[in-house]
């Protein structure tokens, strides 16, 4: 069955209560990448023309429970009122007397949104009275936070019990296109992971092992498997090698190709404006570390992701928010854009690389979840996914 979206519910007048994924970086009051915003637009602008009174959830940071002005939604409020073009009402909380009479007096057409979600433990927590309350004042709920489906917290799972439970279009266009390399990849397909540890990423490694014709690894993650296949790495990253031998085996087993870099970029230390050398991944010296891909690396990927007609990258290359730690995933980036396959991205660092460098709409999908997107192809049932109803259940229109 079809999972059910925002199309399946007659919404016209009604008040629907939106889980949007608003964790975007600030710097200060200012959001300074609106990416997360600006891909909960179509769904949001769907509601306003039905006439519906829109309130939005979403989490920001990490406050532990507790609230702390410094992960306030504010900012949030402001570009999206920005993008709207009408005001968007702000709630000094997501629960509680004011919220709720904030709710029922939102009228059809206006937008209201909640504060942080995780200013309350009960939030991750998966509380179901928490979701109750969040639920209050609302007649449908729709999630279109893919980036949070992973986790089963109380605005994407529990909450589902109390309203009839829907993906916005954010989400089914995730679920879409990621389902896609599941099921009907196009061959050649390669993956390209990066990141710091291999632990973090280990299923998805395994996972891709079956369905990829190559994985390509940079990144932290590399040294590992450099350091597994008898490479000295000096003072790099350096995570479980049994892990990177399992997945290489199973590579071996299955004849998936497995690429690591050939040359390194090493440097003494994280820091900008450090000496820096190119050196071939036999000859890392003991008292350096390797911090981004070198440029054969970077050719030889390059080569692989331009022949491919499916692609999958999710990590950066190097320490990207360091430069020049950064020349590796910009590489990669303008090689997924130049592909003539069917490219997604997903994962922080991989998104900022191709916004960055305005590449983003010359990939076919720019995913907003980065471990989700990981999980999802695992094959692993996503909390935020399965709570939702589906179409027939729904009953249609």
């Amino acid at each position: 069955m079809q999972q059910a979206t925002v199309r399946d519910l007659e919404t016209r007048g009604k008040r629907v209560l939106v889980r949007v994924d608003y964790n975007v970086p600030l710097e200060e009051t200012r959001v300074t990448d609106d990416t997360r915003i600006v891909a909960s637009l179509p769904t949001l602008r769907h509601l306003l023309e039905q006439n519906a009174a829109v309130v939005l959830m979403s989490h920001l940071g990490r406050p532990k429970g507790k609230v702390n002005p410094k992960y306030s939604l504010k900012p949030a409020a402001e570009r999206l009122a920005e993008l709207l073009g009408r005001p968007v009402k702000m709630a000094p909380d997501c629960v509680g007397p004011e919220a709720l009479a904030m709710k029922a007096a939102l009228a059809p057409g206006e937008v209201l949104l909640l504060e942080n979600l995780r200013f309350h433990p009960e939030e991750e927590a998966n509380d179901r009275d928490f979701a109750r309350q969040l639920s209050e004042g609302c007649e449908q709920y729709v999630n279109d936070a893919f980036g949070a489906a992973h986790r089963a917290h109380a605005s994407t799972a529990a909450v589902a019990e109390f309203l009839p439970a829907v993906a916005g279009f954010l989400m089914e266009r995730e679920l879409t296109e990621l389902g896609n390399l599941l099921t009907q990849p196009e061959r050649p397909f390669v993956a390209i992971l990066g990141g710091a540890k291999v632990a973090d990423k280990i299923a998805g490694l395994e996972s891709l092992v079956e369905k990829a014709d190559t994985i390509l690894i940079g990144g932290g993650m590399s040294f590992t498997f450099l350091k597994a296949r008898g490479k000295e790495i000096g003072r790099s990253l350096l995570d479980d090698v049994h892990q990177a031998e399992k997945v290489e085996q199973a590579a071996r087993a299955r004849g998936t190709e497995i690429l690591l870099p050939v040359d390194v970029v090493v440097a003494p230390e994280i820091k900008e404006g450090v000496p820096t050398r190119i050196v071939s991944v036999d000859e890392i010296p003991a008292d350096l570390m390797g911090l981004d891909i070198g440029p054969e690396t970077a050719r030889l990927f390059a080569d692989k992701i331009k022949s491919a007609r499916t692609i999958f990258w999710n990590g950066p290359q190097g320490v990207f928010e360091t430069p020049p730690f950064d020349i590796g995933t910009r590489a990669v980036a303008t090689a997924v854009a130049e592909s003539a396959g069917r490219s997604c991205v997903g994962g922080g660092d991989s998104v900022a690389a191709i916004t960055s460098m305005n590449l983003a709409e010359k990939v076919t999908h720019v995913s907003t979840g980065g471990g989700a997107s990981l999980e999802f192809l695992e094959g692993r049932d996503l909390p935020g996914v399965t709570a939702l109803k589906t179409s027939a259940a729904l009953g249609g229109r």
